[in-house]
């Protein structure tokens, strides 16, 4: 059977330890050779950069996310072990782990790791299919030529220098299909290497839960339930027909993932839809200071995340909940596209301004959307406002200096409220 040493990548056959470094660190397939559709997912790549960073934390649970009323960005092993997940509100993941470290993301640092490992990726082939700042897939199908070896070895070399460069782990998925290979990528966590083979999909497929499917949440999960579907076996028992009279397009989609076919590309040009930021507060407030304050803190993180990907947005959003749960949402159209900090905060605050100023709110968030390159960005002047030109260079000039010094090193008044 044909093996891999995913710590010196000698490839060999069966046996237990690689015959070069005698690692047990050893995937073998049958089809190792043959695969090229691959998932790689970082292993809890928030609270990994964290460790990374701050080696105390060792083995603390570490939570990023907000405060207790927001909700867990992500989790550490550690404290996934107590049951923490993303998503799960703050206040429920500290009764889990009540010892947890709670860190705030840093979300341009984890996006310039990202795009560094992102690189690693475009190395090896150029359709890589970003999924988040920690996630993507990739085919290196007919890449075995141009790199001297099967997909799999360097899928094995790419997380290993992604350890050794970056000090991040990931896991890999290899196998046929997109679905597949994201499904793979979840069996060997952390730091592993699991792999589908076309032979085994439909054994493989037979007991597993319909819940493994990417995009069946609880309302999808709890109409499969009714119809009495919650494995694969109990799909493969309904017509393609059927299942699309029940549920639409996702009952077709369902009938060809459980038979393992799933024809999706991998596509490096899935272009990214909107950048966003926005928090659940303590306590519902109406204090203009304290959301002043939080409107401009976004706003930063937003132009942040926009310069990391080389984007700027002509649509600036502002979202806020009421303190009864009512969404509002404001959009104002710019002139010309932005990623200035400095212009996203001021439009977003004078669509604040339209709004009732004794509302008290629980949840404020800044967006951009209408996304474009930022070659395009802030060309034009404003002729409405003068001094908009002077303030975008300071902004510039201040991210070179947070560049080289970090990003405490200059901190705006207003940043403090």
């Amino acid at each position: 059977m044909p093996a891999l040493c995913r710590d010196c990548l000698t490839p060999f056959d069966t046996e237990p330890r690689c015959p070069s470094c005698r690692s047990r660190r050893v995937v073998r397939h049958d089809e190792l050779w043959d695969l090229s559709i691959a998932h790689m997912d970082c292993d809890a790549f928030y609270a990994s950069v964290e460790k990374r960073d701050n080696p105390a934390l060792g083995d603390k649970p570490v939570i990023i996310g907000g405060g207790r009323r927001g909700v867990v960005s992500t989790a550490c092993y550690v404290a996934r072990i107590k049951g923490v997940r993303s998503a799960m509100p703050m206040f429920q993941a500290l009764k889990l782990c009540p010892d947890a470290v709670i860190i705030k993301p840093r979300m341009q640092l984890y996006a310039e790791i990202s795009r560094a490992i992102r690189d690693m990726m475009e190395a090896l082939t150029p359709a890589v299919e970003p999924l988040s700042l920690d996630e993507a897939f990739l085919d290196l199908s007919g890449t075995a030529k141009l790199h001297g070896h099967p997909p799999a070895v360097m899928l094995s070399g790419l997380v290993k220098r992604m350890r050794d460069e970056l000090g991040i782990t990931g896991s890999i998925g290899l196998s046929h299909n997109k679905f597949l290979a994201k499904v793979a990528s979840d069996l060997d966590k952390p730091f592993g290497f699991a792999v589908i083979g076309k032979g085994e999909t439909q054994a493989f497929l037979r007991e597993k839960p319909v819940r493994m499917i990417w995009g069946v949440g609880a309302a999808t999960q709890s109409a499969l339930d009714r119809a009495g579907i919650r494995t694969f076996d109990d799909l493969l028992r309904w017509e393609l027909r059927d299942l699309t009279a029940r549920f639409g397009s996702m009952g077709t989609r369902l009938y060809h993932l459980a038979r393992g076919e799933d024809a999706r590309r991998v596509s490096s040009r899935n272009p990214v839809k909107s950048i966003s930021n926005e928090t659940t507060f303590h306590e519902d407030t109406a204090d203009p200071d304290i959301l002043d304050g939080h409107l401009w803190r976004m706003a930063e993180k937003v132009a942040d995340r926009a310069k990391a990907k080389d984007l700027a947005g002509r649509v600036v959003v502002l979202k806020l909940k009421t303190a009864k749960f009512s969404l509002i949402t404001r959009r104002h159209a710019l002139r010309d596209p932005t990623q200035i900090a400095d212009r996203i905060y001021r439009e977003a605050r004078a669509l604040f301004d339209q709004l009732d100023q004794r509302e008290a709110y629980r949840l404020l968030g800044v967006g951009l959307s209408d996304l474009c390159s930022a070659d395009e960005a802030d060309r034009a002047p404003d002729l409405l406002d003068p001094d908009a030109a002077r303030r975008s260079e300071a902004e510039r000039a201040t991210d070179r200096i947070r560049a080289r010094f970090g990003p405490d090193a200059i901190l705006k008044g207003r940043a403090l409220r």
